[in-house]
Parts: structure tokens; sequence; C-alpha cells
């Protein structure tokens, strides 16, 4: 299975990206699983605070499985909605131990979680326009909201991957650790919420969550728009046999 979750500590559930020899990559079989685990978790009453990491060092998430069957859909792109949570809103804080690289769609992931502790060697970025893939989960609408417009605009245009330093100093992460010492943090933050009022809690959660979220919704039909106008282009088709060959792409 793409992904482990178990309980973790008392009203802590933990939740792994399980696929190392792909740098926890998300397939449709992960993304499928990631948005109905957000269900079941936000209705669950024995789950106050969440942990959400990748399995290994290597990586947190590298974003979407390119290799895999990510075609274009309406279902698809509201399971990509519903498993990154850019139009939908849950009640529960969710803290990301970040114990690698994060890119691309990893990032959106990310987006949605509330604190971030991250390793030293976690590298972050969104090479999305390098590969002519529009960044469909979110980022483009929350990123610039989160850290700022020149920042985001820096790295959406760019393609950068930054070090966890400059992440922190731009407010992606929350604070940059050793990485024997990320989980443990991710841990204790989340023990220190979880003892907090869970009615007071989640409605801070939810109110907030939801903003980003209507946010996102308001602009949803044009974003589909632009991102399929950039799916249908040659270079598109130039960027993903790049990216799959492992080469420098040529847009002429």
């Amino acid at each position: 299975m793409p992904l482990n979750v178990r309980e973790a500590a008392k009203y802590i559930t933990l939740i792994e990206l399980d696929e190392q020899s792909k740098m926890n990559a998300m397939s449709r079989q992960m993304l499928g699983e990631i948005a109905d685990l957000w269900e079941t978790l936000d209705a669950d009453p024995r789950c106050r605070a969440i942990v959400i990491t990748g399995t290994g060092e290597r990586a947190f998430c590298a974003g979407a499985d390119i290799g895999g069957d990510l075609s274009a859909s309406e279902d698809m792109a509201a399971m990509i909605n519903r498993a990154l949570l850019k139009t939908h809103a849950i009640s529960k804080p969710v803290i990301a131990a970040v114990n690698g690289v994060c890119a691309g769609g990893g990032v959106e992931l990310l987006l949605s979680t509330d604190i971030r502790i991250a390793a030293q060697h976690a590298r972050i970025g969104l090479p999305e326009v390098r590969y002519s893939i529009y960044p469909f989960g979110g980022a483009v609408v929350k990123l610039f909201k989160q850290i700022g417009y020149t920042h985001a605009m820096d790295l959406i245009l760019t393609g950068r991957l930054i070090e966890a330093q400059e992440a922190e100093t731009i407010g992606l992460y929350t604070r940059v650790l050793p990485k024997e010492k990320v989980f443990d943090d991710a841990l204790s933050t989340a023990a220190l919420i979880a003892a907090n009022s869970p009615p007071a809690v989640q409605a801070v959660k939810k109110q907030i969550a939801q903003i980003l979220a209507h946010d996102a919704s308001e602009w949803e039909t044009q974003e589909q728009e632009l991102g399929d106008k950039v799916r249908a282009s040659d270079a598109f088709l130039e960027g993903v046999a790049a990216f799959r060959e492992k080469r420098v792409p040529n847009y002429g």
C-alpha cells in the first residue's frame, strides 16, 4: 500500500507516504487514498492532530508520479482537489515532517498542512514550468498567500529548488532542524495541539482552511481552462518526454 496510517500517540494520527523507489511520488492510487483519508480522519473524534511525512530520508514527496496513470479528466481533477485539500477544508490540524526533497505536487500537498518542520537537507521547489506542466494542485492560488507575491513568483516561474534554510526564511517551512530531530519535533507539536480544546482548535482550523479553499474554488474553472491549454500544447509533449528521459527540454 502506498500509505501507512497508524496512531502515533494518543489523539495523533501518523500518515506516511510509502513509495521510496519513486521518492514517495503520488500515484493515482495514493491520491485516492489520501483524498478518502482526510475525510475519514476529519470525522474521527479520536484524531485531534495529524502528522504527515515520507518514508526514508531522500524525499517527503517528489510530486506526481508522471510515469503512472494521471490522465486528464474531471474525476482526476476532483481527486487531486480532495487529496491536496485545494478546494476542500478539514478541521484537523496537519503537521508536516519534511524528511527530504519536496517538489511539485509534494509542495502542493505541503501547502495543505499547517505547521512544517523540515530537515536541513530538505530541498523544496516547483519545477513544473520547466517541463511545461501546469501546477493544478493549488500552488498558483495558495503559495503567494502563504509566503508573499515575489517569493511565490520566484519559485513558480524559475522552477528552481531551494535549500531548507531559504525556505524557512521566506516562511515556507516553520522551522528547520537536524534530520534526526524532525519527526520527534513534529510529534511534540502535534501533542501540544491535541492537548488543547478540540472544539476551539478545530473551529479555528476549519475557518482558516475554508477561506483558502473558497478562494481556490472561485478560480477553479479558469485554472482548469488555463491548465488544459498548457496540456494541449506541443511544449507539453516535449516537457513530459524530457522529464521521462531525464534530459533538458528543448522548446526551440
